[in-house]
C-alpha cells in the first residue's frame, strides 16, 4: 500500500530515490565512523523522505479543507459559482504552479485512488441516508432512466460519433482509425450521469425531492449498465469480432452485475446489523463496524467485477434501521458527522485532482471529435428524457411536467467517474486514448461549468418547486401509516395486489422475524410510531440544549408525561375482567363466516379492478324481468280505466 500511495502522490523526486538511499548509506557509515572518533551527537537532522508520503497527503487534505472554508467565507460567491467549479479552478491553478516551477505534475487522480479511496465515502453517505420512501415509490421511473436511458445515450453517441469519424474531414487520417467498437466504448464511458457531480450541484440549488431523487437515483443505479458496457466493449475491441452468443452473455452479465452487487450489499448489511446487536458493552467501536462492513461490501463486489456502488447503496439502506435501533445516540452522531466529513473531503479532493489532472495531460485536441461529442451528449440526453417520460407518464399518477423534464435533462452532469474509466484504458490497445481523455475532460468541464452554473438561475426563472424544509411530526406519521393501511385494505378487498399489499407483507415479515434477530432487547417489539416518537423527542431535546434553553420546556415539545400517555401500559385488571362487550360463540362465528365468505368471493370475482372484466350480477336479469312485468301491468290498468 505504501508503494501504491507513493506512486499516486509522488513527484519527480521519486526518480532520485536510489541515489538518496545510496547517500543515506554513506551518511550512516560516516556517522558511525565519526561516532567512533568521538564527534558530538547531532542535535538537528533533516530526513524528509521518511515522512514525505503522509506529509503530502496531509497537505492535499488541508488544501481541500481550506478551499472549502474559504468558499463559504466569501459573501455571495456561492450564489454565483458552484463549489465544484471553484474547486476545479483551484486544481488548475495548483497544477499550473507545479508545472511552472519545472516539476512534473503528479498523477493524483489515479483510477485506483479514485475508485478505492475517494468514491466509497460519497456513495456510503448517499446510501446510508437515502430517503427510502420516495426512492421506492419512484423506483420504476429511476430504473427506466438508469437502464434504458444509459443504453440509449451510449449507442446514440457511439453510433453517430462513428459516422462522423468516417466522413471525410481535415483530420480524417486521425479519426478514420477509430472503429465502431472503440466509439461504442467511448459512448459507454461518457453516457453515465455522475453521482458526485449531481450531489455537488443539486444540494446547492435545493431542488424539490422528486427531481432530486430521480436524477440522483439514476446516477447511482446506472453504474451497473456502465460497468457492463465498459467491460463488454473493451473485450470486443480487443477481439475485433462480436457474435450473437457474446451479445446474449453481455445481457446476462448486466443482471449478474446489478443483482449480484445488491445481494452482496444486503448480505453485509445484515451482518453489520447482527453485529451491532452485541455492542451494548463496547459502545466505542460501534461506528467502526458500520464503516468496515460497508467498505468490505464495496471491495467484495469489486473482486467479482460486480457493481460496487450498488453494493454500498444496498448495504447502507439495509443496515441503517437495525443499526440505529441497537447503537447509542453518541455512536449515531459519530456515524452521521464522520460520514458527512469524510464524503465532503473526498468530494473536494476529487474536483481539485480533476483540475490538476487536466494540467498534467497528455492531451490530443481534435476540434471535430470534441465538438461533436459535446453536441451529441446534449442531444441524446434531451431525446432520451423526453421520449422516456412520454412512456413513463402513461403509468404514473403524478405526471412529470415539461419543467421537470427540462431539469432532469439539464441535470445530467458528467464527472470524475468518466475520467477514471477513460484513464484505465491502455495506450497499447487503444492508441486513441488521449483523444478520448481530452473529449471526456471537455464534456465534464462543459456540464459542470456551463450547466452547473446556469441551472440555478434557470430553476428560479422557470419557478420550479423548491425543497421545503419541513420537519416530520407525529400527526404526519400517524396519517401516513393510516393511509398505508387503508390502501392495503382497499387493494385486498378489490383483489388487486399492488405495491401497498406487498409492502405490508414485507413489513409484517420484518416485524415478525427479522427484527427479532437483528435488534436487541425490547426495541425489537417497539411499535414504529413509538420508535419515531422517541427519535423526535431526543432530537428536540438536543436542539433545546444546543440553543441554551432553560429548564422549562415549550408547550409544543413532547414531554415525558405525554410519552407515558401514548405508551402501552400493562393491564391493571385481568383480561377476563375488562369492560369489553361479550359476544356469544354463535354470533362471533356468524360474523367471521360473513366476512370470510364475502371477502373470498370478492377476491375471486375481481382479481383486478377493471370495468371491462366485471362479472354481471346473477340477479340482474331477474330484476329486469320483474320491472318489465310491473310496467306491463301498469299499462293494462291505465287502458282499463280509460275504457270506462
Amino acid at each position: 500500500m505504501r508503494g501504491l500511495v507513493r506512486f499516486r502522490f509522488g513527484s519527480i523526486s521519486d526518480q532520485h530515490s536510489p541515489t538518496t538511499a545510496h547517500s543515506d548509506g554513506h551518511k550512516a557509515t560516516d556517522h558511525g565512523s565519526h561516532n567512533n572518533t568521538g564527534k558530538a551527537f547531532p542535535v538537528l537532522d533533516l530526513n524528509y523522505e521518511n515522512v514525505r508520503v503522509p506529509f503530502e497527503i496531509s497537505l492535499w487534505v488541508l488544501l481541500a479543507s481550506l478551499m472549502k472554508l474559504g468558499f463559504h467565507l466569501v459573501p455571495h460567491l456561492s450564489n454565483i459559482v458552484p463549489e465544484s467549479c471553484l474547486l476545479i479552478v483551484v486544481g488548475l491553478l495548483v497544477g499550473g504552479i507545479i508545472r511552472g516551477t519545472g516539476e512534473t505534475v503528479p498523477p493524483v487522480l489515479d483510477s485506483k485512488l479514485f475508485f478505492y479511496i475517494l468514491l466509497p465515502p460519497i456513495i456510503l453517505d448517499a446510501g446510508y441516508f437515502l430517503p427510502i420512501r420516495p426512492f421506492m415509490e419512484n423506483l420504476g421511473t429511476i430504473l427506466i432512466f438508469a437502464v434504458v436511458g444509459t443504453l440509449w445515450n451510449a449507442f446514440f453517441v457511439g453510433g453517430l460519433l462513428y459516422g462522423v469519424c468516417q466522413i471525410g474531414t481535415e483530420s480524417s487520417s486521425i479519426l478514420s482509425r477509430i472503429g465502431l467498437l472503440q466509439c461504442l466504448l467511448f459512448g459507454s464511458i461518457i453516457s453515465a450521469v455522475d453521482p458526485v457531480a449531481v450531489l455537488a450541484v443539486f444540494e446547492e440549488i435545493h431542488i424539490n425531492e422528486l427531481l432530486h431523487i430521480l436524477v440522483f437515483g439514476e446516477s447511482l443505479l446506472n453504474d451497473a449498465v456502465t460497468v457492463v458496457l465498459y467491460h463488454l466493449f473493451e473485450e470486443f475491441s480487443g477481439i475485433g469480432t462480436v457474435t450473437l452468443v457474446k451479445g446474449f452473455l453481455g445481457v446476462i452479465s448486466f443482471f449478474v452485475v446489478a443483482l449480484g452487487g445488491v445481494l452482496v450489499g444486503v448480505l453485509y448489511g445484515i451482518l453489520a446489523a447482527f453485529t451491532s446487536r452485541f455492542t451494548s458493552h463496547t459502545r466505542v467501536i460501534e461506528p467502526l463496524f458500520v464503516f468496515l462492513y460497508s467498505y468490505m461490501a464495496y471491495l467484495s463486489a469489486e473482486i467479482f467485477h460486480l457493481s460496487g456502488i450498488m453494493a454500498l447503496i444496498a448495504c447502507g439502506a439495509v443496515m441503517r434501521p437495525y443499526v440505529e435501533a441497537n447503537i447509542s445516540h453518541k455512536s449515531h452522531t459519530t456515524i452521521k458527522y464522520f460520514l458527512k466529513m469524510w464524503s465532503s473531503v473526498s468530494e473536494t479532493l476529487i474536483f481539485i485532482f480533476l483540475g490538476v489532472a487536466t494540467v498534467a495531460g497528455p492531451h490530443d485536441w481534435n476540434w471535430t471529435f470534441v465538438t461533436v461529442t459535446v453536441i451529441l451528449c446534449l442531444v441524446a440526453r434531451v431525446i432520451g428524457v423526453v421520449g422516456l417520460t412520454f412512456i413513463i407518464n402513461k403509468f404514473r399518477i403524478v405526471k412529470l411536467t415539461t419543467k421537470d423534464q427540462f431539469i432532469i435533462a439539464y441535470g445530467g452532469l458528467r464527472g470524475a467517474i468518466a475520467f477514471s474509466l477513460g484513464f484505465l484504458l491502455e495506450k497499447d490497445h487503444f492508441p486513441e486514448r488521449e483523444i478520448f481523455l481530452t473529449a471526456i475532460i471537455t464534456v465534464i468541464f462543459f456540464t459542470v461549468f456551463v450547466q452547473g452554473m446556469t441551472i440555478k438561475p434557470l430553476v428560479e426563472l422557470l419557478a420550479v418547486k423548491k425543497k421545503q424544509e419541513a420537519k416530520r411530526s407525529i400527526n404526519e406519521e400517524i396519517h401516513t401509516q393510516f393511509l398505508d393501511h387503508l390502501l392495503t385494505g382497499i387493494e385486498d378487498i378489490c383483489g388487486h395486489y399492488g405495491h401497498h399489499h406487498w409492502k405490508d407483507k414485507l413489513n409484517r415479515f420484518n416485524k415478525k422475524y427479522v427484527k427479532k434477530c437483528l435488534i436487541a432487547g425490547e426495541r425489537s417489539k417497539e411499535p414504529q410510531l413509538i420508535a419515531f416518537y422517541h427519535k423526535m423527542e431526543m432530537k428536540q431535546a438536543i436542539q433545546l440544549v444546543e440553543s441554551g434553553g432553560g429548564i422549562k420546556l415549550p408547550s409544543a415539545m413532547p414531554s415525558t408525561v405525554s410519552m407515558q400517555n401514548i405508551q402501552p401500559r400493562p393491564p391493571t385488571k385481568p383480561a377476563a375482567e375488562r369492560a369489553i362487550p361479550q359476544l356469544s360463540k354463535t354470533k362471533e362465528e356468524e360474523i367471521r363466516k360473513i366476512l370470510r365468505t364475502n371477502l373470498q368471493r370478492t377476491r375471486q370475482r375481481l382479481r383486478s379492478y377493471n370495468r371491462h372484466t366485471l362479472v354481471a350480477d346473477p340477479y340482474e336479469d331477474g330484476l329486469s324481468d320483474l320491472f318489465l312485468k310491473k310496467q306491463k301491468m301498469f299499462q293494462i290498468e291505465k287502458k282499463v280505466i280509460f275504457s270506462f
